[in-house]
């Protein structure tokens, strides 16, 4: 595995490496071999994966076809919209933080 460091970003490098090696799966991997791993357990989980890694397989393709329907997408909190309609509970409301501003000078 190669990873370019380009004007001596470091940290970009490694971030890089690590996304890569994640991808890969060697993370995984090194967390399965730290200890031994009995023969019949290791064909159960190989298995179990390759059921795994079926269904999916199947659940995409039937989703791709139309016979089932596509599952809802989560709802994401970001870009500034608040998770409660009355906003963060911690931060003071726009009216009082500028009467506190005003009362302090």
């Amino acid at each position: 595995m190669q990873v370019l460091v380009r004007d001596n970003n470091v940290d970009q490098a490694l971030r890089v490496l690590k996304k890569k090696m994640q991808r890969e799966g060697i993370f995984r991997e090194m967390k399965q071999r730290k200890a031994y791993e009995k023969p019949s357990v290791r064909k159960a989980r190989e298995k179990a994966e390759a059921v795994r890694r079926a269904r999916k397989q199947a659940r995409k393709t039937a989703i791709r076809e139309g016979l089932i329907a596509a599952p809802k997408p989560k709802p994401r909190f970001g870009a500034g919209a608040p998770r409660r309609p009355g906003g963060s509970p911690f931060a003071p409301s726009a009216p009082a933080a500028a009467s506190a501003a005003g009362t302090a000078a």
